[in-house]
């Protein structure tokens, strides 16, 4: 990314979802774009390439899942955030697993998309090193030496549980599917029931309060979300 300012493309046919992104995201600091459509998308990202795009899922003229696969078969790698209804769970896992980076539901508070654009531009600069230490909080993963703690405590995971975690931490702040998730600790043919009896186990032993987690959320009807990593410190 270069520039003083981001860039963002926001693909919306509705004007005032676009107006209050336009306004929204300008005040925090983003140059915005718009788009009213699957046509005019293409085109824009063509002439003047965004560093991110968000995305409605319903279009007037080409659906945004036709969008985001033209996007990442091209080669397309910058960061994209869907928009999409509260009840279409089954839109957003398919963005999700299409590549998509995460999604948020209409209607939505400015601060918590900021805080999603933020995560996803993060991500994708932090892809080429991974850092050695992940930190939130509490929780602290050695991801070379496979050791978990909690405020200083060792925790002992099974090699399913840690896997599952260090997954998790590879995506920190980011939704990731049930899919995804069963594909790369068990395979495509895995039953969910056994990532969700994982990831019960895991919260029994990393959070303070397994029935309200704080570092393993739950995207309902979508997966699991680790709390984004503490910011490096200055």
């Amino acid at each position: 990314m270069t520039g003083s300012a981001v860039k963002i493309l926001v693909v919306d046919d509705e004007p005032p979802i676009r107006k209050l992104l336009r306004v929204g995201l300008t005040a925090q600091g983003y140059e915005v774009h718009e788009a009213p459509n699957g046509a005019a998308a293409l085109q824009q990202a063509q002439d003047e390439p965004p560093d991110l795009i968000v995305l409605d899922l319903g279009l007037p003229d080409k659906s945004g899942h036709e969008l985001l696969r033209e996007w990442r078969d091209a080669g397309l790698t910058l960061p994209i955030v869907i928009l999409s209804s509260r009840t279409d769970e089954t839109g957003i896992v398919n963005a999700l697993e299409a590549g998509a980076d995460d999604y948020l539901t209409k209607p939505f508070g400015l601060n918590e998309l900021g805080a999603r654009l933020r995560v996803a531009l993060r991500h994708r600069l932090q892809q080429q090193g991974e850092r050695a230490i992940f930190q939130a909080g509490g929780l602290s993963i050695d991801l070379v030496k496979r050791i978990v703690k909690i405020d200083g405590r060792e925790i002992k995971l099974s090699p399913k549980e840690y896997d599952i975690l260090r997954v998790l931490a590879h995506h920190a702040g980011k939704v990731l599917t049930h899919q995804f998730l069963l594909k790369q600790i068990w395979g495509p043919a895995a039953d969910v029931q056994y990532l969700r009896v994982y990831v019960r186990q895991l919260r029994q032993k990393i959070e303070l309060s397994p029935d309200q987690p704080q570092y393993i959320t739950t995207e309902t009807g979508v997966g699991y979300r680790l709390k984004e990593a503490d910011p490096p410190p200055v």
